[in-house]
């Protein structure tokens, strides 16, 4: 059996997202950027903290589905997902610091290759 390399490539590219993502959120402890039980300037209810774990969860989500899915769906899954990262990603910024607004974007940019490789991954298999 042949492995797939296309869904290994956005497997490994759903990792690197969740990475850059971790590692924004570290280093804005550590930079001072938050305080915790707080987003910017209020304070943030519990069921705030629910949907931000689930905003995390899915581009781990993604790498199973990056292996397990057939291949038609996953093409779209994978089209719609990281648009709807990039855009929710857009809309957060600027951040305080450069760091973090460079982080974005290399972020962003991880997010056009995913889409690229989905979307060219279909056409070369027509």
């Amino acid at each position: 059996m042949t492995p797939d390399w296309t869904r290994i490539v956005l497997a490994g590219s759903w990792v690197t997202l969740m990475l850059i993502y971790l590692l924004g959120d570290v280093l804005r402890i550590f930079a001072g950027h938050i305080e915790p039980g707080k987003l910017g300037e209020r304070p943030a209810p519990g069921w705030m903290w629910t949907l931000i774990a689930v905003i995390m969860l899915v581009p781990i989500a993604m790498i199973l589905t990056s292996l397990l899915t057939p291949a038609a769906p996953l093409r779209w899954i994978t089209i719609i997902v990281s648009i709807a990262l990039a855009i929710f990603n857009v809309a957060g910024m600027p951040y305080k610091g450069f760091f973090d607004n460079l982080l974005i974007v290399l972020s962003l940019g991880i997010n056009v290759f995913i889409v690229w490789t989905a979307w060219a991954w279909e056409n070369s298999r027509a």
